[in-house]
């Protein structure tokens, strides 16, 4: 009998799910999901990537290159290369970085745990400075010392670097960026805050 009432649960929950067309059935399908991807998907996220932000949306322009996938990097690097001459790294070396044409407001990148004796020049890190959300930059230069690693990093579209990130220890650490899997994808959510923020924060980006 509690065999036969458990079969009829997951039957009409099914329908609901996946053939109820109402609005009740479409309400009751989102919150499924939601409770799904948030209470199963992104937990097990955490533990496999050992980091509390596995998917980063990019909310600001600091990594932006002018083109963005199609950019022109000769072009790129011809505007910004005094940024990165200060720590002695050449076109050469940048063009063998991950991520070397940067990312875009609104894309959605996958992050891992960001080992402090495994992140290298080139890498880009996610860290806390006291700021509402974390920073995502690129890693110039790595200090050595008794307490640990010290990193430096600047925004690729940045002129120049923020006082907070010319002395990044290992505990602000936030995770690394791996991959961008989603380009634009996450302007569905960042649509609904753009009037929040500071007039020159908002809209599409465009190269510094």
């Amino acid at each position: 009998m509690k065999k036969r009432g458990a079969n009829n649960f997951f039957k009409n929950l099914w329908t609901v799910f996946w053939k109820d067309d109402s609005f009740k059935g479409w309400v009751i399908s989102i919150i499924f999901l939601f409770i799904l991807i948030k209470g199963l998907f992104f937990p097990i996220l955490e533990i496999t990537t050992g980091t509390e932000l596995p998917l980063v949306i990019v909310e600001s322009c600091s990594m932006y290159h002018k083109g963005n996938l199609i950019s022109n990097f000769d072009n790129w690097w011809e505007t910004h290369e005094y940024k990165y001459k200060q720590f002695q790294i050449s076109s050469t070396e940048f063009n063998d970085f991950d991520l070397k044409k940067g990312f875009n407001k609104g894309d959605i990148l996958f992050v891992t745990r960001a080992k402090p004796d495994k992140i290298e020049v080139g890498d880009i890190i996610i860290f806390q400075a006291n700021y509402k959300n974390p920073i995502i930059h690129r890693v110039v230069d790595i200090q050595t010392t008794d307490q640990g690693k010290i990193f430096s990093t600047i925004g690729d579209n940045n002129q120049g670097q923020l006082s907070i990130e010319k002395n990044i220890l290992e505990e602000q650490l936030v995770g690394m960026a791996s991959a961008k899997i989603v380009p634009y994808f996450g302007w569905i959510k960042l649509i609904f805050f753009e009037k929040l923020r500071p007039s020159s924060e908002r809209g599409f980006c465009h190269e510094n």
